[in-house]
């Protein structure tokens, strides 16, 4: 067993597939003070900005990189569907991106609140209407991908809803930081190895 070299530049994270092969037996959804509110084709630049206030804490970074008139072309397609999530005062708080793009499969692209909700149980009501969505007619396989960049939390949460893994893989990428895509202090636990560009 061996240690593979990863550049200072580079991020290296395990990625661990996930899929619920059968629709799970219909339950109540939590309460909770959020709602979830359908983007029908939304402005790229508002959600980038809601994409990266949810993710980079964790390093979210390829829709923010993401060549325009492709960004354009996944968020208005018909089979992608946008949520956010909004509080009392109807400030987003989180999203949900379901890819229907595959016949008969859903992709839960994108599932998460921003950090300031992270273990008051909102998470347990996004992912009841997530599967709520996600087992439209016709669908016959649900799947999700987490990564070791995500909360430690996440692999559990996804099993403890069902969700089975089925397949590993390892990515390495450019250190977003370092290119100034994210800011140079985000996702604190994840070591930076270079030196930012400074704002």
């Amino acid at each position: 067993m061996g240690l593979i070299p990863v550049a200072n530049d580079q991020i290296a994270t395990v990625v661990t597939a996930l899929e619920m092969l059968e629709r799970p037996r219909p339950r109540p959804l939590p309460d909770s003070p959020l709602r979830l509110v359908r983007w029908n084709a939304p402005d790229p630049a508002k959600y980038r900005t809601l994409f990266r206030r949810v993710g980079e804490p964790w390093l979210w970074f390829s829709r923010l990189v993401m060549d325009e008139a492709r960004l354009t072309a996944i968020l208005h397609d018909p089979e992608v569907w946008i949520h956010a999530v909004v509080d009392r005062n109807g400030i987003e708080v989180g999203m949900l991106e379901l890819d229907f793009r595959i016949e008969g499969t859903c992709e839960l692209g994108f599932v998460g609140l921003v950090p300031e909700l992270a273990g008051k149980g909102h998470g347990g009501w996004l992912m009841a209407h997530a599967l709520m969505l996600a087992w439209r007619p016709g669908v016959s396989r649900v799947w999700v991908h987490t990564c070791t960049l995500d909360s430690p939390g996440a692999l559990g949460f996804y099993r403890k809803h069902g969700f089975v893994p089925y397949k590993r893989t390892v990515e390495t990428f450019a250190d977003p930081r370092l290119a100034g895509v994210l800011a140079a202090d985000a996702a604190p636990q994840i070591p930076c190895l270079g030196t930012p560009p400074s704002r």
